[in-house]
């Protein structure tokens, strides 16, 4: 079996619906259902952190996300291995670090129209992409050096974890300079190369080869587009038509899952499930996402034996500040602190699992 993770989770980006607390406890499952050299798959990659820890653990890891950004960072922090790339990046980070800012549109935009960065920031950010977008570089070192972009970026933003909107005053951090660290890179595991695709979940099931598949879809009306359109269009270089006071892409308007929808996800996720032929699925849910708990175990339950493990935690920092209007005024009162994750781990055969 493989062992623990013993990656840096700090290094990654700040990230709506993180499955940080879940990570010991999704390992484990999977250990439970597959040998040291198993393929696992996660579908839903978002910033990679999941598929991260399973290659820090010893798996061959296939991950997917239809967002440029997610693609990015998994491509850069899991199909790219230490020994292949990090000295070729180290330098090239080195050097871009040196450049002198260059302010145009991208500063114009998330810097001045809106605030998600101080103009300082993001004047040597746009010089950084520009040199980047230069380079040409192969897929993989790309994903790098976009990958060590948009975590310096996170390190110096002023939100409160999404893009949804910026906070009226600098936060501290925004004050600080822009830093590029080498991300953190892991080995290839003996299993064999992972692989990181940017496809349609739904469609890309049916095609999988692999032993376990980890899903974690959106789950309530809350967008990963939306949330994190500044880093989409930092990976994408794009210059899009953007709209309102939050500068978002044109396209959040128009380009939704069925996930994000209350009728379309029960459909979307049946198919999904019944597409995958993978011998276990696990699976995590908010409680208060948009499919019950009764009616996520019927869709699972096709797999003889179905556990479920409930875990409190937290809520994100910025659905505890409540709901305030175009003007950065309160005009509504915080949710409560706590909510529940559920993982549910359905499988052909019976496992061993910790918490049973």
């Amino acid at each position: 079996m493989a062992g623990p993770c013993t990656s840096d989770c700090r290094t990654l980006i700040k990230y709506l619906g993180s499955k940080r607390a879940l990570l010991g406890h999704i390992q484990r499952a999977v250990g439970a259902a597959a040998g040291e050299n198993a393929v696992v798959a996660d579908l839903f990659s978002g910033s990679a952190r999941v598929a991260h820890a399973l290659k820090a653990a010893g798996w061959r890891v296939v991950t997917n996300d239809h967002l440029a950004f997610a693609h990015m960072l998994a491509l850069g922090t899991v199909q790219a291995d230490a020994e292949t790339w990090s000295l070729r990046a180290q330098k090239i980070l080195a050097e871009l670090s040196h450049l002198p800012p260059a302010p145009g549109w991208f500063t114009a935009t998330y810097a001045e129209q809106a605030r998600y960065l101080h103009p300082a920031n993001a004047a040597r950010l746009e010089a950084m992409r520009n040199a980047i977008a230069r380079l040409d570089a192969a897929p993989e070192l790309n994903a790098i050096l976009l990958t060590a972009l948009v975590q310096a970026a996170d390190r110096v933003d002023s939100t409160t974890g999404h893009q949804m909107a910026f906070m009226r005053d600098w936060a501290p951090r925004a004050l600080k300079p822009l830093e590029l660290r080498l991300p953190e890179l892991l080995a290839r595991p003996v299993a064999g190369a992972c692989q990181a695709l940017c496809e349609d979940a739904v469609a890309l099931a049916p095609t999988l080869e692999c032993d376990v598949v980890y899903l974690d879809p959106p789950y309530d009306q809350h967008a990963y587009l939306s949330n994190y359109h500044l880093w989409e269009t930092l990976v994408r270089w794009d210059q899009p038509e953007t709209y309102g006071r939050a500068q978002k892409r044109v396209e959040c308007r128009t380009r939704r899952s069925a996930f994000n929808n209350r009728a379309g996800i029960g459909p979307a996720f049946a198919q999904l499930v019944n597409g995958l032929r993978a011998p276990t699925l696990i699976a995590s849910f908010g409680a208060e996402g948009f499919l019950a708990r009764a009616d996520l175990e019927a869709m699972l339950g096709a797999r003889r034996y179905l556990h479920v493990l409930e875990v409190p935690h937290r809520r994100y920092a910025g659905t505890r500040l409540g709901i305030h209007n175009a003007a950065g005024i309160a005009v509504g009162t915080p949710g409560p602190d706590d909510t529940m994750e559920r993982m549910y781990v359905a499988s052909e055969k019976r496992l061993d699992l910790p918490w049973i």
